[in-house]
């Protein structure tokens, strides 16, 4: 289990400190896929990136499996079991695919063509390419969560991992997340707006304005995004004219 204690992490501002996360606390099961969503700027990647050591936290604890993280850096936390795919993957010139993969598994044994075919990608193109500027954002994201997913990952985390990938290679790579959901016991967390993807959460997290608002199913999470979308009975009557209704509050 990875636990997230009243964790805050602030940031230099024009004039004065900017409080990113105000005392988050989360319990994140094993075996479990979370969906962290909200608004830009609420603070869901600073999560990640906390959790990852990415970024410093000015208070609170990490707990991993009851063992205290919080003061160990990104290589530590990453012997540990946690992986990041960024947003923006780097790009990493004179390192070729399969490299990239065998690096990434250690001595856990994968499948590397399996392991590209599940993000979309074609294993005799891609695994002798270096991983360079001929590469497509949406490339170098399929092969940056290949490598997450050769891992054997206790905690596996994927920044809005939809961003620069194609339909059908989406397609796969929700079925992979399903799939590692199935088949090992990692904690799995997503940063999305995706509906598609808040579909298969165990649980949908939502962050406003650095604060955890709410931890639903995703059953209710989507249930309430459709009443916002379509909206109460006058709502039309007022697009076409009409008079604002008091009992409906718009």
């Amino acid at each position: 289990m990875l636990k997230i204690i009243d964790v805050k992490v602030t940031v230099d501002g024009n004039n004065e400190k900017v409080e990113i996360l105000k005392k988050i606390n989360l319990a994140l099961e094993n075996n479990k896929i979370y969906v962290i969503t909200g608004p830009n700027g609420g603070g869901k990647s600073s999560i990640a990136k906390a959790i990852m050591g990415i970024i410093p936290i000015n208070g609170g604890q990490i707990i991993l499996d009851d063992a205290n993280i919080t003061d160990k850096n990104i290589t530590e936390r990453a012997q540990l079991g946690i992986g990041y795919a960024f947003q923006t993957p780097a790009r990493f010139k004179g390192l070729k695919v399969k490299e990239m993969l065998d690096l990434a598994a250690g001595n856990h044994k994968i499948d590397n063509c399996q392991v590209l075919f599940d993000v979309g990608l074609c294993a005799q193109d891609y695994l002798d390419r270096e991983i360079d500027s001929t590469f497509s954002g949406g490339e170098l994201k399929r092969i940056e969560i290949a490598s997450i997913l050769a891992r054997n990952l206790k905690v596996a985390i994927f920044d809005e991992p939809e961003a620069g990938i194609d339909l059908w290679s989406f397609q796969r790579m929700t079925e992979t997340f399903l799939k590692m959901h199935r088949k090992s016991d990692s904690t799995v967390i997503i940063i999305s707006h995706q509906e598609r993807i808040l579909k298969f959460a165990d649980e949908v997290i939502l962050i406003e304005d650095g604060n955890v608002t709410k931890t639903t199913s995703h059953e209710e999470f989507l249930k309430e995004i459709a009443h916002l979308d379509t909206g109460c009975d006058c709502r039309n009557d007022c697009i076409k004219g009409g008079t604002y209704d008091s009992k409906c509050g718009r």
